[in-house]
């Protein structure tokens, strides 16, 4: 019992730090947005049109639309520590184009984005190339590689993880029956059926992997409660602590369901297989 409580709290940990490392991906993702910079010429009736012909593209997350006003406000705002570009911009008249800003659903879906502002209805529009282009463009496709490989790192260190902790709960239930070798064999040679002889193995696995489930859950939930105060603004590296407190707060009965599933089955399996292997033994010897 005390093997499996360890394991399936390690699987677990496993589910939560890769959720909260995806969750951190997904907010570099979101940081990056592509621009469009539109002509003074352009029409109200051309930026609308060209605003809802984003909006409906699948790979499309949200569109903004800065008139010049509102790029030269959010210019000022972003710029408001350097009063030398504050001065400067000052002196002229409104420089800055509109602006349309782009937000992907996935980095791995802005081609389709850049399919569609180089199309040459759409780049008439542009007073200058989009902001995805030149080294930026290829700055985000190395984002996007970076991210890619990162996401599929977390799931194969979760899928070893889980392999490593159900080898290690089988092989143990294995000794277990394999020390009642005397017990199997005094009830096969009365006449006891297979499924006789099991049944008690299967049950009692059961039962652990639901208490060892529960414990497990009871384990990281004192974990977070115990040190909240001290979690709140602590980070290692791509894992924001924070996040992983949350996720485990808002899944919690999730979470338990897949701890008492991933119980119930691993010592339901593995005592089955073992005993199986063990009585085909016993009946070919005999």
């Amino acid at each position: 019992m005390a093997i499996m409580v360890i394991t399936l709290t390690i699987i677990l940990f496993s589910v939560i730090a890769n959720a909260t490392f995806s969750n951190t991906v997904q907010q570099i993702t979101d940081k990056i947005d592509v621009s469009l910079y539109l002509k003074d010429t352009v029409t109200v009736a051309q930026t609308n049109n060209l605003v809802a012909q984003l909006k409906k593209l699948p790979a499309v997350k949200s569109v903004t639309y800065l008139s010049k006003q509102q790029a030269l406000d959010a210019y000022r705002q972003q710029n408001s520590s350097n009063q030398q570009l504050l001065a400067a911009i000052s002196e002229t008249d409104n420089p800055l184009p509109a602006t349309v800003r782009i937000v992907p659903v996935d980095l791995n879906h802005i081609d389709a984005i850049r399919s569609f502002i180089d199309k040459p209805a759409v780049a008439a529009l542009q007073s200058d190339p989009a902001s995805d282009s030149g080294d930026r463009r290829e700055a985000i496709n190395k984002i996007t590689h970076a991210t890619n490989i990162l996401r599929q790192a977390g799931i194969v260190a979760v899928a070893i993880l889980a392999a490593i902790s159900v080898l290690i709960i089988f092989n143990t239930i294995q000794m277990a029956i394999f020390n009642r070798r005397d017990e199997l064999q005094i009830m096969r040679l009365l006449g006891a059926t297979t499924w006789y002889i099991r049944g008690p193995f299967v049950v009692e696995t059961i039962i652990y992997g639901v208490l060892s489930a529960v414990i497990s859950i009871l384990l990281i939930n004192a974990l977070f409660v115990t040190a909240s105060s001290s979690l709140q603004a602590t980070s290692f590296g791509l894992l924001d602590i924070s996040y992983s407190q949350e996720f485990f707060q808002k899944y919690y009965w999730q979470l338990l369901s897949m701890q008492l599933t991933l119980g119930i089955l691993i010592g339901a399996v593995s005592s089955i297989i073992a005993t199986r292997r063990y009585l085909k033994f016993k009946t070919s010897k005999k």
